[in-house]
């Protein structure tokens, strides 16, 4: 008798347990759906440094992101930094921009269309890595769009630039 009473504290204990970690896992997993970013999290280039990466910690940072646009970073293309000065493109700084710019920024117009459905649905300002990304989709989209050809493409791509420039400065506003 006591030996199955035994044995059910234990059973009722390991089914509270693992309801607990099934629940957490959910919780984890939904979380991670729900970022406006889902690919910041997925381990890039073989290195776990990089889930999640951001570029700007500290205002050098900022002033050398903005050295580096000025100098003629082209998002739209393979190689980054083809136009940009040698000493630049060299700094470890960049290696994170480049992860950033390749793998965690969108480059379709669907993925950019769900970025601003999501930025558009949520409320409250950003957070300072996904404004960060927010921006450098935008310097995507504006470079992608000198680019276009005249036509329906382009009217598309325009329209999403303006709507994301419009999410942008809403979050400006709310801080």
């Amino acid at each position: 008798m006591e030996g199955t009473r035994l044995v059910s504290v234990v059973l009722v204990r390991f089914l509270v347990i693992t309801v607990f970690y099934c629940n957490l896992y959910l919780t984890a997993a939904s979380h991670w759906s729900k970022a406006l970013y889902p690919s910041a999290y997925r381990v890039k280039r073989g290195t776990p440094a990089f889930i999640n990466p951001t570029f700007q910690k500290s205002v050098k940072d900022i002033n050398l992101l903005y050295e580096i646009l000025l100098s003629g970073l082209h998002l739209e293309e393979e190689d980054l930094f083809s136009e940009v000065d040698e000493e630049l493109a060299s700094l470890r700084r960049v290696q994170t921009l480049e992860v950033i710019c390749k793998d965690v920024l969108p480059r379709k117009l669907s993925d950019i269309r769900r970025l601003i459905a999501e930025l558009t649905r949520r409320g409250g300002s950003l957070r300072r890595e996904d404004f960060e990304r927010t921006v450098l989709t935008m310097v995507y989209m504006a470079q992608k769009l000198t680019h276009a050809p005249p036509g329906y493409q382009r009217q598309l791509w325009a329209e999403a630039l303006l709507e994301l420039q419009q999410a942008v400065r809403q979050d400006l506003t709310l801080r």
